[in-house]
């Protein structure tokens, strides 16, 4: 009997080993995660979790099931591809196929670290404890005005018990989406209170044992008493430095059929995974829900596949949901060279073409689930300008 071993137990490992079952009924499939949470939809996290309009359990998958064997709460410590062998703290655990899953962790300078009151945000313990510190806080802090750090923004504007200030180096919030969208965004999130400092970044963080001030490059002193650190996301990887897999950027390199390069017993999924998309001619990394679910599936499909295995071209989709905007994105959004805005607007709908190179890369709606869908289509054959 083939046993598949998946390391991860988020999305992307579920879908793999849901895709698994099915190909191969009788396998036998264990999935190891690092949490103590089965697999759990995410992007509530920085969202209705902290909004309190949804609790954790809801949040766990309900197809998280025990069709499988579950090794939770044990984070895996090394791999030999050779002797197929996954080096756990307390045990080796053998696997015939090995999907690896294990996504990317919030990014914490050590110079933020070790004061009480500074935060990250990834997963549902992260959550609990930052929405814990929020509820006793006036003066909230957070570093990095991306996707992650924009949601919790109007999470904690609407709630209106705080004060809250967004830093953020770039010139505008969500760069990746340019200075066009981004200051549509800013000018959003002022009108609903909140202090924007951009064009700035942070020096230190200054306290006793507990945050107390936030000094900017600019020389301006924040004061505050509880700060979100939302500056991006590291690979989890380091528990394959010595196996001998090829990483890059600390990611794990797989071919146009989410095979880990020079190996047919291991695919990667999902954001720790970057591949040969040959739609676009080089290797991307798609660091989105959407993708996490798909690349498992089609990884999956390719490791328990008799047939030739078929090459992974997806175009990456992705949404964020602040106040009464909800923006939607299709494409290689951070290729484009610029936003340019299109005639399909409306007093609460709107739209952008993401250009490189005369083509259209990507789409950017906001309140616009058709226009979005439109994208979608136009985008399906992408362009080698796309990346």
């Amino acid at each position: 009997m083939t046993k598949t071993v998946v390391v991860g137990a988020g999305l992307a490992g579920l879908r793999a080993a849901q895709r698994v079952r099915e190909r191969t009924p009788e396998s036998e499939i264990v999935i190891v995660g690092d949490e103590k949470h089965r697999p759990y939809n995410r992007p509530p996290v920085s969202k209705e979790l902290l909004g309190s309009t949804m609790t954790a359990a809801e949040c766990v998958f309900e197809d998280a099931t025990d069709d499988f064997t579950w090794l939770l709460d044990n984070a895996a410590t090394g791999l030999n591809p050779q002797s197929k062998v996954v080096q756990l703290a307390q045990d080796d655990l053998h696997y015939d196929n090995l999907v690896i899953a294990t996504g990317r962790g919030a990014y914490l300078p050590s110079a933020f670290a070790g004061l009480e009151g500074v935060h990250v945000l990834r997963g549902l313990d992260d959550a609990a404890a930052f929405s814990a510190a929020a509820a006793s806080a006036k003066r909230v802090v957070i570093i990095g005005g991306g996707f992650i750090g924009c949601e919790v923004a109007a999470v904690l504007a609407v709630a209106g018990t705080v004060s809250v200030t967004v830093v953020e180096m770039a010139k505008t919030l969500m760069p990746v989406l340019g200075p066009t969208i981004g200051s549509f965004a800013g000018e959003v999130h002022s009108a609903h209170g909140v202090n924007l400092r951009c064009g700035t970044g942070v020096i230190e963080l200054r306290g006793d044992t507990r945050v107390e001030q936030v000094v900017l490059t600019s020389g301006e002193v924040l004061d505050a008493d509880l700060v979100l650190v939302a500056i991006g996301s590291r690979p989890n990887t380091s528990w394959l430095s010595d196996s001998g897999l090829p990483l890059a950027q600390g990611s794990v390199v797989c071919d146009e059929f989410c095979f880990v390069k020079g190996y047919r017993d291991i695919v990667a999924v999902g954001d720790v995974a970057t591949w040969d998309h040959h739609g676009v001619g080089r290797q991307v990394r798609v660091e989105h829900w959407s993708n996490a679910a798909e690349m498992g599936l089609h990884a999956a499909e390719n490791l328990t596949a008799a047939h030739h295995p078929v090459a992974y071209m997806p175009i990456p989709t992705f949404w964020t949901d602040q106040y009464d905007l909800h923006i939607k994105a299709a494409g290689f959004v951070a290729s484009a060279e610029r936003f340019e805005p299109t005639a399909n607007r409306g007093p609460t709908k709107w739209s952008w073409d993401g250009i490189a190179g005369g083509s259209l890369v990507a789409g950017v709606t906001v309140n616009d689930n058709k226009g979005f869908i439109q994208y979608r289509r136009r985008l399906a054959t992408p362009s080698p300008a796309a990346v």
